[in-house]
């Protein structure tokens, strides 16, 4: 049996994808100084919830031990003086998220822990379109 070897568009493709997937709930480079500063005002949070709009925009807010917000909710966008005319219309609607997860702080939460807060505050199936 001749396998067929894998173009070179088959195996970018493929690396596209695991880095996509690998890279997808972890906080950009841009997004962690906010996260810092989120965290820096907030004592009572062990994370801080990142939700992703498809427009570019961003949510977070701080998580407490209890799952209950520990800050408010912050929208931005990188690079711009004010978030866009849809977000400033529907407040980040949830129909336009493409991405939630949570940064956890260190020494993170256990994992039974991390699935009881995540659940409580993202609900109980992931959103990534």
């Amino acid at each position: 049996m001749v396998q067929e070897r894998p173009t070179l568009e088959k195996i970018m493709a493929s690396k596209t994808k695991k880095a996509k997937a690998s890279a997808a709930l972890v906080a950009e480079k841009s997004e962690e100084a906010m996260i810092a500063g989120i965290l820096e005002g907030s004592p009572d949070g062990i994370g801080v919830v990142v939700v992703r709009l498809e427009c570019g925009c961003r949510k977070m807010a701080a998580v407490a031990k209890d799952g209950e917000p520990a800050s408010k909710v912050i929208i931005y966008r990188d690079q711009a003086e004010s978030i866009c005319d849809k977000c400033k219309a529907d407040n980040g609607d949830f129909m336009r998220v493409t991405e939630t997860f949570i940064h956890w702080v260190q020494p993170e939460p256990t994992e039974e822990e991390k699935e009881i807060i995540s659940v409580k505050v993202l609900g109980t199936t992931p959103r990534t379109n």
